[in-house]
C-alpha cells in the first residue's frame, strides 16, 4: 500500500503520491494511453487524481477512463477564470466532461499578480464562485495553485478560507522566492493540505552532475510537511518508478537536503523555469 497523510483541515487521508495532470495527460488523441495510465494508477493504489480546465484533453481522459471508480479516488480541479461567470461556466463544463456530480478538491488555478487577486476577490469575481460551489455540495473543498511568487499565494490564503495549497517543492526553492520557507509555515498554521508540485522539475532533476536518479526529488519534497507530490507521466514505467518512490519513501535528515539543495544550487534559476 501506498502511504497516506491528512489532507490538512480536510480530514481526508491520500496517498503521498498523487497522479498529475500534466504528462501524457496534458495532450489530445492519446485516450487509449491516458486510459491505460489512470487505471494502472488506481490499480496501484494512487487515490489522489489531478486535472485542469486548462490542461488540454486531461479532463476528458478522466471522464472516459474513470467510470464506475470515480468513487474509489480523490478526484481534484482546476478553473483559471478570474470571474464568477467564467468560473462557474468552467465548474459546469468540468463536470459534464468528468462525467461526476462533483469535485472533491475545486482550485483556483496560476495566481501570479495582484491584479489576479483584485479580480478574484472583487464583486461577482471568481472567489464569490468557489466559495459557492462549496456551500452548495458541488465541490467538497477549495484550493489555490501556484508557482511564481509566495508572497502572492500567501495574500490569497490570509484574503480566503482555502482548504488546501499547490506549490513547488524542490531543492532549488531555496534559491529565489522560496515557496518552502515563505509559505508553507504559514499555510500550516492554518492547517492547510499542502500538494507540492514541480517535485522533479519537468524531469530535468535526474541530468543534475552528481545526482543522477529522481528519488532523492521526490524524498526531498515528501521530507517536509506535504501531504501529497502530484506527478505527471508520459509513460506507465514512469508511474511505476513513481510508485516504487512512494513505497520505499524514508525521510531525509536536514544534512541530506542541505547537501541535495547544494548540488543543485548551481543550477537552481535555470532549473525553476517556472518563475519570472
Amino acid at each position: 500500500m501506498i502511504p497516506k497523510r491528512r489532507l490538512g483541515k480536510t480530514n481526508v487521508d491520500v496517498t503521498i503520491l498523487g497522479l498529475g495532470g500534466e504528462g501524457v495527460l496534458r495532450t489530445y488523441g492519446h485516450e487509449r494511453e491516458a486510459y491505460e495510465l489512470i487505471n494502472r494508477a488506481i490499480d496501484l493504489g494512487i487515490n489522489y487524481f489531478d486535472s485542469a480546465k486548462a490542461y488540454a484533453g486531461c479532463e476528458s481522459y478522466h471522464g472516459k477512463a474513470l467510470k464506475e471508480r470515480r468513487k474509489n479516488i480523490f478526484l481534484a480541479g482546476k478553473s483559471h477564470a478570474r470571474d464568477w461567470k467564467g468560473s462557474h461556466t468552467h465548474l459546469r463544463d468540468t463536470l459534464k466532461t468528468m462525467n461526476t456530480d462533483h469535485l472533491d478538491l475545486w482550485q483556483m488555478h496560476d495566481m501570479r499578480t495582484e491584479e489576479d487577486i483584485e479580480e478574484v476577490t472583487s464583486p461577482r469575481g471568481a472567489l464569490e464562485a468557489f466559495v459557492e460551489a462549496k456551500e452548495k455540495g458541488i465541490v467538497r473543498f477549495i484550493g489555490v495553485t501556484g508557482h511564481e511568487n509566495p508572497s502572492i499565494l500567501r495574500r490569497c490564503i490570509e484574503l480566503a478560507d482555502f482548504d488546501t495549497v499547490l506549490m513547488p517543492v524542490n531543492p532549488a526553492e531555496p534559491q529565489y522566492l522560496n515557496f518552502i520557507d515563505d509559505l508553507m509555515p504559514y499555510a500550516l498554521q492554518k492547517d492547510m493540505g499542502i500538494i507540492a508540485m514541480k517535485v522533479y522539475i519537468r524531469g530535468m532533476a535526474s541530468r543534475i552532475p552528481g545526482i543522477g536518479t529522481i528519488e532523492p526529488f521526490y524524498r526531498f519534497a515528501l521530507s517536509h510537511p506535504v501531504t501529497t507530490a502530484i506527478i505527471g507521466c508520459d509513460t506507465i514505467a514512469q508511474l511505476e518508478e513513481n510508485v516504487r518512490c512512494a513505497w520505499s519513501f524514508a525521510p531525509m535528515k536536514d544534512q541530506e537536503m542541505g547537501h541535495l539543495s547544494d548540488l543543485v544550487a548551481p543550477y537552481a534559476r535555470q532549473l525553476m523555469y517556472y518563475k519570472p
